[in-house]
């Protein structure tokens, strides 16, 4: 059995196990599918991992950074009591049509927002808005910007807040000092912040499943 075949057993397994998707989750997946978004959601088991993150966090604001369909927006929407709020940030106006169709058919709609446009206009603004701080962010959108990012989540939180950062090794092109790719650059900008700044402290792990060779950056915020 190849390597890659195996992760995908592995992922089935623990998908049929610990995260069997009902209709609002295999639906939105259908419906990215049928709408031609790219296939990079996160897989089911990831999808639970964050939604235990947000629940083990006691989580009531949300942001996420990056919607794509909306599979990762519902799996955090639904481990927000009946008075949280979840603001997902999505550059691309397709992609937050379906998301926000997704999020509705989830029963959702109540307490998340999708807004559109590019996330470095959209935080800003937000920031202007002085929402209460969020107990967990989510980056998972062009990671060219993760350190601008990273520093957002971090302006937009507070002590003990949660962020986590997608897709960080890059299929092991992470430790290429060299690279001038832009998103080895700026996940390796992120990780340097997130090394270097007296408010945060964090760890990356590696990931392999159907979706491949990856990972991800956790990150506390610190008082």
């Amino acid at each position: 059995m190849s390597g890659s075949q195996l992760w995908d057993d592995v992922d089935f397994y623990f998908s049929s196990h610990l995260a069997p998707d009902d209709e609002a989750l295999q639906a939105a997946l259908r419906d990215s599918e049928a709408a031609g978004l790219p296939h990079i959601a996160v897989t089911a088991p990831q999808g639970k991992f964050l939604q235990l993150l947000a629940q083990i966090q006691g989580a009531r604001n949300i942001l996420e950074i990056g919607t794509l369909g909306g599979y990762s927006t519902i799996w955090l929407g639904r481990a927000l009591p009946a008075d949280g709020r979840l603001i997902s940030l999505e550059y691309n106006a397709k992609h937050a049509d379906v998301a926000t169709r997704n999020i509705a058919r989830a029963g959702l709609e109540r307490i998340v927002e999708v807004r559109v446009g590019p996330a470095l206009e959209s935080l800003p603004k937000l920031a202007d808005e002085n929402p209460a701080p969020f107990d967990l962010v989510f980056i998972d959108a062009d990671k060219a910007n993760n350190r601008h990012y990273v520093e957002w989540a971090l302006r937009l939180s507070r002590a003990g807040s949660l962020i986590v950062l997608d897709n960080v090794v890059r299929g092991g092109g992470v430790t290429d000092a060299e690279s001038s790719a832009p998103d080895i650059v700026g996940t390796r900008a992120a990780i340097d912040l997130i090394a270097s700044h007296p408010r945060l402290t964090g760890t990356a792990v590696q990931t392999v499943g159907s979706k491949g060779y990856d990972g991800f950056a956790l990150a506390r915020v610190l008082g």
